[in-house]
């Protein structure tokens, strides 16, 4: 493993953490998109369909059960804590994420690298995870309601796709044979949806004034 994916590990766990943080803390999810927040669940369940049957290393096997039962339990707090689901902004987080689930499940049918159930699953994984953040800024857009873990959370989730690419770059130079187009488009894809909030994340930043999207 390599300094760069190490580092995209740990700021994808920084960004859950943050937000399980802000949830079970100030027990609010103002700001938070529930649509956003199940289809990572579901990237995750798809992903690792292999848990319990491919053993890679503790390293991995424990990355994939915190990513895991982060994500569910986070979907349960929205869904169903006493306190939490009252902060939950229903009508504005309205983004229709199946226009999102069945043209991913589409094209993993169509482009992968084998066709086995566990293959198609994983590909559908990555191309739903490139685009799973959309409702999120969505949501952003409309209520204009960034506090600053949120800002934290969705900055921490760039930089972890951004690290990824550079762990990508490294291994492709320093690794015969590494090819993985699929992975690649989706992460560039992914990081591209976040360059707006960068810009105006980095621009409150500079000014020291409050994170605002334009409407």
């Amino acid at each position: 493993m390599n300094i760069f994916r190490l580092a995209g590990d740990m700021t994808h766990l920084a960004s859950v953490l943050v937000l399980l943080l802000k949830i079970h803390t100030i027990k609010s999810c103002a700001g938070i998109s529930l649509k956003t927040q199940e289809l990572y669940a579901l990237v995750f369940v798809t992903r690792y369909l292999d848990i319990f049957t491919d053993f890679i290393s503790l390293y991995n096997t424990t990355m994939k059960l915190v990513f895991l039962g982060s994500s569910l339990s986070i979907v349960w707090y929205m869904r169903h804590h006493k306190i939490v689901r009252r902060s939950y902004d229903k009508d504005q987080d309205t983004f229709r994420h199946v226009l999102l689930v069945v043209p991913c499940l589409i094209l993993a049918l169509v482009i992968h690298e084998k066709f086995t159930f566990k293959e198609v699953m994983w590909t559908f994984s990555i191309f739903l995870e490139a685009v799973a953040i959309l409702p999120q800024l969505v949501l952003l857009q409309r209520t204009r309601n960034i506090d600053n873990l949120t800002g934290q959370y969705i900055l921490l989730l760039g930089a972890y796709r951004s690290l990824y690419i550079l762990n990508w770059v490294y291994r492709y130079f320093t690794e015969p044979h590494f090819v993985h187009w699929i992975t690649w488009i989706a992460g560039l894809v992914q990081t591209l949806l976040y360059a707006d909030f960068f810009y105006y994340y980095f621009q409150s930043w500079k000014n020291n004034t409050k994170l605002e999207l334009p409407a």
